[in-house]
């Protein structure tokens, strides 16, 4: 593959080329691209008799309108055993968080970071404050609910995300510290649960939250099709809320929002319950066993994933971007640097868990490029201005928003205009816990003109300056045999990895006397506008799950609080 194709990687801002973009550009036939760890899909679903179905009805699909939004929603509905009236489909899940941000964002939102780009991109899009809260990598990027918590209070943060599990480095929150932290929220505008990644975790039996959700004020659950049925390109996901907060949404998408191939597959579904429970089953096994084999890579270390991928730090002195084009042009193998993510830098790849013949290429490969002709010498970095070094989304758009200012530049950019929403947040830059920031309503001119108006934010040294080779943390034990092709050369002093369970939120009671009175337009305790009390909710008629179309329920269809759990 020619080097134009690894210099797409450069103008992709937090995400990566497509895939029919690599293709184009290397000029090779479709279907003919590199191995892909890149994109998370479900790998062993539709079944190859189901892509055969749709080959054989290309045409009809293809030519004619879908049915309304409405008709595909309730059959998705009756699939999940989910209330139509408290759920809205998209085409894709971006769609729907920029409806989210639009509709019910209205000055600030809260994210952990490193996390899926658009939660932080989509609201400084159209100028809200984003408080970015950085997961530490001393801690293996676990999000403690408690300290997020009580991050969103000193901030005054009306409206804040949760990816779980969360992307890139698939750490998984259980249900009953995500309820407490719900609770604990109540007064804020907006909790949005992402669950995009969650049909492939099987920590707990059933972790979504859309139950909750639904009796709840303040709370949408955001969950992907696409991700899980294999199927990125068909442009699907839906949220579920209370039925004010769905209908928001809802009243806002086009009639034809979900196109043919998406209403195609929704309506197959319901005979492909049983295949698709086995497929997320077989994705579950292959992360344990792609787990072992990277571990055994010296100096590589992989963080617990409940994801359909796995999050990795390479050894030191190895440049992600110069691993990533050496596998793609000298292996044929796409894999995800994450240095254009915020919160990450080139040292992390995130690597889509696939089937076993596909991960000894993976392997294989990371074994030349990272050690040569043997282990223990990482690749070298790349020499000053002969290669690209991505850093960090934020200091690349820094970078070319401001002229080489930084953030300097660009709080000066923001006095000048006076853009509204942004509120001065204090400088970091050592990825340390964050001191106390000044509340929204009480920051009228920052001490600090280069304390951006981003919120907290780390800003990573590059790559190269990295201290001298230093004993590697290693993974917490994955349950069950972990195969070892062969021990590492050398000794490495492993680490206790941290708990995966971060220490649950404290309960609304508590959190009141704990936290101080929140800042903002909407006064403490007060649900979000248009939102209905949970008694509301309970006390109103229609919410039982009915399939529109009245064919015979679903066979064997595992249901949105627990999908794909078999025996």
């Amino acid at each position: 593959m020619s080097g134009n194709v690894t210099s797409l990687f450069r103008g992709t801002a937090a995400h990566s080329p497509s895939m029919a973009a690599l293709t184009r550009e290397s000029g090779e036939a479709t279907g003919a691209g590199p191995v892909d760890f890149c994109i998370p899909c479900n790998p062993y679903f539709p079944t190859p008799a189901m892509f055969d179905e749709m080959a054989a009805r290309l045409r009809d699909i293809i030519t004619y309108y879908p049915s309304g939004a409405d008709t595909i929603t309730a059959e998705l509905c009756g699939l999940l055993q989910l209330p139509p009236q408290c759920v809205a489909m998209g085409n894709g899940s971006t769609e729907l968080i920029t409806w989210i941000d639009h509709l019910l964002v209205r000055e600030s939102l809260a994210v952990p970071v490193p996390t899926f780009g658009r939660w932080t991109d989509q609201p400084m899009e159209t100028g809200k404050r984003v408080d970015m809260f950085p997961l530490q990598e001393s801690s293996g990027f676990a999000l403690d609910l408690a300290q997020y918590a009580e991050f969103i209070r000193v901030r005054g943060t009306r409206v804040a995300v949760v990816c779980n599990p969360n992307n890139p480095d698939g750490g998984f929150l259980h249900k009953h510290a995500l309820v407490q932290f719900m609770d604990a929220m109540a007064d804020r505008d907006l909790i949005v649960i992402d669950e995009s990644f969650l049909e492939f975790a099987d920590a707990e039996a059933e972790p979504s939250v859309v139950q909750e959700a639904m009796l709840r004020p303040n709370v949408v659950v955001l969950r992907s099709l696409g991700k899980n049925f294999g199927l990125h390109g068909i442009r699907f996901g839906y949220l579920v809320a209370n039925p004010a907060l769905a209908g928001r949404v809802r009243a806002m998408l086009p009639k034809w929002n979900l196109n043919s191939f998406a209403e195609h597959v929704v309506f197959m579904l319901r005979d492909h319950g049983p295949e698709y429970a086995r497929s997320l089953h077989q994705v579950r096994r292959d992360r344990l066993e792609m787990a072992g084999q990277l571990s055994s890579l010296p100096g590589l270390t992989v963080y617990p994933s409940q994801g359909n991928f796995l999050f990795v730090r390479l050894p030191v002195g190895a440049e992600g971007t110069v691993v990533r084009d050496r596998m793609l042009t000298e292996h044929r193998v796409l894999v995800r640097e994450c240095g254009n993510k915020v919160g990450s830098s080139s040292r992390f790849l995130r690597l889509v868990v696939r089937p076993q013949a596909d991960v000894r290429r993976l392997v294989s490969g990371l074994e030349q490029v990272l050690y040569g002709a043997g282990r223990g010498a990482a690749v070298p970095e790349p020499a000053p201005g002969t290669s690209y070094s991505s850093g960090t989304a934020a200091v690349d758009r820094l970078m070319s928003e401001t002229n080489g200012a930084g953030l300097r530049g660009l709080a000066a950019q923001a006095a000048g205009a006076g853009t509204p929403g942004l509120v001065a947040a204090p400088a970091v830059g050592t990825g340390v816990p964050l001191p106390a920031a000044v509340p929204a309503a009480a920051a009228a001119v920052p001490a600090d003109p280069a304390a951006a108006a981003l919120g907290p934010m780390p800003v990573p040294t590059a790559p190269r300056q990295v201290p001298q080779p230093a004993p590697v943390p290693q993974p917490a034990p994955y349950p069950g045999p972990v195969p070892v092709p062969h021990p590492a050369p050398v000794p490495q002093q492993p680490m206790p990895a941290p708990a995966p369970v971060p220490a649950p939120a404290p309960a609304p009671a508590a959190a009141a006397a704990r936290y101080p009175a929140p800042t903002g337009p909407t006064p403490p305790g007060v649900p979000a506008r248009g939102g209905l009390t949970a008694a509301q909710v309970r006390g109103t008629n229609g919410l039982e799950s009915v399939p529109a179309t009245g064919r015979p329920g679903p066979q064997n269809w595992p249901n949105a609080a627990g999908m794909g759990r078999t025996g």
